[in-house]
């Protein structure tokens, strides 16, 4: 929000000291934040069961994330910078958002798993971009030299067509070019669609994994015939993390012959039973 209204001349002028202490406070609160993550992650274990190291962490991109959000502070002391530049750089904090966000995590994670079908809609896409903007320049090239006078020049109509955006400020006007550039546009409409539905499903798929494994943990909590304060405790835990809604999860609980409700707590460290309903609110346990 500071970085916006920033940009803004008129607040910029009459706030900039507040700017820059707000801008000096965060930095240093992100800084912090970067190194004791940097200490710490060495006692975190992968799936494989080893440690951490702290180069893995540096290169991952959470932690690039978290150094873009500081590094332009830093630039201004060994570079001149425009500060316009610097500005506008910083803005990538935003990216720390995603962090904390569970739907820019399932993002993540929809465009890993499904990184090899996207690469080949975009190739098709791609193609169909070249042959577009090569075939436009053939028929509009003698008619039209300013607008389709190479075919780079011509990737300009190519992209507004395809994106079916179709700007209006470069058109064909030759019967040939009309018609053609009706195929490509018809074509569009299937072929741009392809990463939106790849995207789609994998967003379902997603979805329905983690329903699938908050079902498995509670039937491996039921495996012994009976649910403990802990495991109800873990249950909740992993409902959160798996960003299911409380509907939802008291739903499939329900199914799988568990209730949410009052139940009591042990605690770990006296050994006392303390009534919760729902989340654990006592201090001491």
């Amino acid at each position: 929000l500071a970085i916006v209204l920033e940009s803004v001349n008129d607040i910029y002028a009459q706030f900039q000291a507040h700017f820059f202490w707000f801008e000096l406070f965060s930095v240093v609160v992100f800084t912090i934040e970067y190194f004791v993550r940097l200490w710490t992650i060495v006692e975190k274990r992968t799936k494989s069961g080893k440690n951490l190291t702290r180069w893995q962490y540096v290169k991952s991109p959470l932690a690039i994330i978290d150094l873009l959000a500081i590094i332009p502070f830093y630039l201004q002391f060994f570079f001149v910078l425009d500060l316009r530049f610097l500005r506008i750089f910083r803005i990538l904090r935003v990216l720390k958002l995603t962090r904390y966000s569970s739907a820019f995590t399932l993002l993540i994670k929809v465009f890993s798993e499904e990184k090899h079908s996207l690469i080949a809609a975009f190739s098709i896409l791609f193609v169909l971009f070249i042959i577009s903007s090569s075939g436009i320049y053939l028929i509009e090239n003698e008619i039209q030299p300013e607008a389709f006078g190479s075919i780079p020049a011509a990737m300009w109509w190519a992209m507004a067509t395809l994106t079916t955006v179709g700007y209006g400020d470069v058109t064909p006007v030759t019967a040939g070019g009309k018609f053609f550039g009706g195929v490509i546009t018809v074509l569009s409409m299937g072929i741009v669609a392809m990463p939106t539905g790849i995207i789609v499903s994998g967003f379902s798929e997603q979805l329905r994994r983690r329903r699938q494994k908050f079902t498995a943990l509670i039937r491996d909590a039921l495996a012994d015939g009976v649910v403990t304060d802990r495991e109800l405790h873990h249950i909740e835990k992993i409902r959160r993390e798996l960003a299911l809604t409380e509907e939802e999860a008291d739903l499939l609980m329900k199914l799988n012959g568990v209730k949410r409700g009052s139940v009591h707590e042990t605690c770990p460290h006296c050994g006392r039973h303390i009534a919760r309903n729902g989340d654990v609110k006592d201090k001491e346990l």
